[in-house]
C-alpha cells in the first residue's frame, strides 16, 4: 500500500468537491469552538461563584455554642428515674461565649500538618452612632494581615488597604451597607457602643464589601486587640476560631475531631455550605452536558458529509478497484478524508474557542455584588483544548469509519454493469 498515493487520491477527492469539504470542516470548527468557549465561560462562572462563597469561609469553624443543659437536675434524683419527667421552660446554662483555652488549642492546629493556617477572632453585637443615626451590627476582631493571606480578605477591600487597619488600633473597615447607611468615608469617624453601654470612637480606614448585601449592612471589622479593649477583656478572649487545611477532603473528619476532644462546635465547611455544593454540582453537570452534545452533533454532521460523498463517488471506487487497489486502500482513503477534516477543524476550532474566549474575557462586567470583577469570568484550560481536539480526531474517525467501510464493500462490476 502506498500511503502518499492513497492520501493525494483522498486530498484530490476532498479538493473536487470544496463546498461539502468545506461545511464538513466547519462542522467540526464550530463543534469544537462552541464547545470550548462555552465549557471556558461557564467554568470561570462556576468558579467565581464557588470563590465568592469558599474564599470566605474556613473549612472548620470553631466556636463555643451556648444551649442548654443536656441533663437537668431531676435527672440526679434516683426517684424519679422510671417516671416520664418533662421540664418546661428549659433555659441556656450560664456560660461565656469565648473558647476555653483558645491560645493552646489555636497553636496546636498550627502545628498540626493538615492546617495550612488557624486564625483566631472575636465577635461582638454592637450599635453604630454617626450624628442621629444608629444602626445595629456585628464588630469582627480578625488578625487582617492573616486573613488577607488565608481568606482572600484583600478581594473584598474596595476602599482603603489591610495595611491601614493594621497599623491603626483605633480603625475599623466598615461593611458597605453600613458606610452607605451611614453617609460615612474613609477618614471619618464614627462610634460604637456595646450592649453595655460603652462608647467608643474608631476612625473608617476601609470599606469592605462581600457581595452578600445583608451582610455588608451590618458586618465590620477591626483589629482583633481592638475589639478586645472595647469589651473590657482580656487578649485570650476569643469567641471562633477559623481554620484553613491543605486538603479540603480532610475538613469532616477533623471538625469531628475537634468538636469531641475539645468539647465545642466545629463545623466543617461541606455541612456549612450543603446546598452551595449540589448548586455547584448541577452547574457543572448542565455545563459538560451540553458541550458533549455539540460535540456529538458536530459528529454526525460529518458522517452525514463523508456518507453522501461515498455515493457520489461510486464510479471512482469502482474505477479504483478495477485498477488494482484492494478495498483495504480504498477504506484508507475515504478514513483519511474524514481525518483530514478533522485535524484541519478541529485545529481551526481550538482558534476560534480560543478568540471567542478572549472576547468574553475582555467584555466589562461591574456588579455592586462583585467589587472585584470588572470583567465576565473565563477559565482558560489547556485540558478544555486538548478534550477538544481529541474529541475532533475520534469523532471524525468513527464518522468516517463507518462509510469507508462500506466503501471497502462495494464490488465494481456491479457498478460498472450498472452504468
Amino acid at each position: 500500500m502506498n500511503s502518499a498515493l492513497l492520501l493525494g487520491i483522498a486530498k484530490k477527492h476532498l479538493m473536487t468537491k470544496v463546498k461539502q469539504t468545506l461545511i464538513a470542516a466547519l462542522g467540526v470548527t464550530f463543534g469544537i469552538g462552541s464547545y470550548i468557549t462555552l465549557v471556558s465561560f461557564m467554568t470561570g462562572l462556576n468558579e467565581m461563584l464557588d470563590n465568592l462563597i469558599l474564599n470566605q469561609t474556613p473549612h472548620i469553624h470553631i466556636y463555643n455554642e451556648i444551649e442548654p443543659s443536656k441533663k437537668q437536675p431531676i435527672a440526679s434524683y434516683s426517684d424519679f428515674e422510671a417516671a416520664l419527667n418533662v421540664v418546661h421552660s428549659v433555659k441556656p446554662k450560664f456560660s461565656q461565649t469565648k473558647i476555653h483555652n483558645a491560645l493552646p488549642l489555636l497553636e496546636k492546629l498550627n502545628e498540626d500538618k493538615r492546617v495550612r493556617g488557624a486564625l483566631p477572632q472575636l465577635n461582638t453585637q454592637l450599635f453604630y452612632i454617626s450624628g442621629p443615626i444608629e444602626l445595629s451590627g456585628n464588630l469582627k476582631g480578625i488578625d487582617i494581615m492573616n486573613e488577607v493571606s488565608l481568606f482572600n480578605f484583600g478581594d473584598y477591600i474596595i476602599g482603603g488597604s489591610a495595611k491601614d487597619l493594621e497599623n491603626n488600633s483605633s480603625g475599623i473597615f466598615l461593611g458597605s451597607g453600613v458606610a452607605e447607611k451611614m453617609s460615612l468615608k474613609i477618614g471619618d469617624r464614627v462610634q460604637v457602643s456595646t450592649v453595655k453601654g460603652g462608647i467608643f470612637p474608631l476612625k473608617v480606614v476601609g470599606i469592605y464589601q462581600s457581595g452578600v448585601a445583608d451582610l455588608d449592612d451590618i458586618q465590620s471589622y477591626a483589629n482583633i486587640t481592638t475589639v478586645q479593649r472595647i469589651l473590657g477583656v482580656p487578649n485570650n478572649y476569643i469567641t471562633d476560631i477559623n481554620v484553613k487545611l491543605h486538603n479540603i477532603e480532610e475538613a469532616p473528619g477533623m471538625a469531628k475531631s475537634v468538636a469531641s476532644q475539645n468539647k465545642l462546635k466545629a463545623v466543617d465547611i461541606a455541612t456549612a455550605n450543603a446546598q452551595f455544593e449540589t448548586g455547584t454540582a448541577i452547574r457543572n453537570l448542565i455545563t459538560y452536558a451540553v458541550s458533549v452534545t455539540l460535540l456529538i452533533v458536530a459528529g454526525f454532521g460529518i458522517y452525514n458529509i463523508l456518507n453522501m460523498l461515498i455515493y457520489e463517488k461510486m464510479n471512482d471506487i469502482a474505477i479504483l478497484k478495477a485498477t488494482g487497489f484492494s478495498g483495504k486502500d480504498v477504506q484508507f482513503i475515504f478514513l483519511s478524508q474524514a481525518m483530514i477534516i478533522g485535524i484541519a477543524g478541529g485545529l481551526l476550532g481550538l482558534l476560534i474557542g480560543f478568540l471567542l474566549s478572549t472576547i468574553i474575557d475582555g467584555i466589562p462586567f461591574e456588579t455592586d455584588a462583585l467589587p472585584t470583577i470588572t470583567t465576565y469570568p473565563v477559565h482558560f484550560d489547556i485540558w478544555y483544548y486538548i478534550i477538544g481536539f481529541s474529541f475532533a480526531l475520534v469523532s471524525t474517525f468513527f464518522a468516517g469509519y463507518l462509510p469507508s467501510l462500506k466503501a471497502r464493500k462495494i464490488d465494481p462490476v456491479e457498478i460498472i454493469r450498472g452504468q
